[in-house]
This record gives C-alpha cells, sequence and structure tokens, in this order.
C-alpha cells in the first residue's frame, strides 16, 4: 500500500532542492507549507488548485528531484 505524503513536507523538500525559485512559483510553493491533504484549503483556495498552479509556475525547476516531486504532485491531483 502506498502511502501520501504531507504536502508540507513535499514542499519542504522543494525548497531544499530548488535554491532559486522561480518568482511566480513562490507564493504557491509559500501556500504548500500550510497544507497536508489535498483535502485542505489554503484561504480560499483548495490544495488542488494550488499545486497545479505551483505546477505550471515550475517548468524551470529541473532534475532527477524535480522529476519525482513533480510526478508525486501530478498524482495526488489526478
Amino acid at each position: 500500500m502506498e502511502t501520501t505524503r504531507s504536502i508540507s513536507v513535499i514542499a519542504n523538500e522543494i525548497r531544499k532542492d530548488w535554491s532559486n525559485v522561480y518568482f511566480g512559483a513562490k507564493p504557491y510553493l509559500s501556500a504548500m507549507l500550510f497544507l497536508d491533504s489535498i483535502n485542505d484549503n489554503y484561504g480560499c483556495d483548495s490544495a488542488k488548485s494550488t499545486i497545479s498552479y505551483f505546477l505550471s509556475n515550475a517548468k524551470t525547476w529541473k532534475g532527477e528531484k524535480a522529476r519525482e516531486i513533480k510526478k508525486e504532485l501530478n498524482k495526488m491531483i489526478k
């Protein structure tokens, strides 16, 4: 059985790996630090929309870790 990690744990991992976060992704990454599951909300925004907006602004984040985490996030929002 596969367990889903907390969104805030994933966001912290992103911050450690992505040293120069693209300005368009920063607000969504910051919001993700306050989310636990895909069922949570940050203000009026759902976790699903926050992750979707993050992913659309994270095109410049490259590498093996980026691919792994983007895949994990995409699974969460499907």
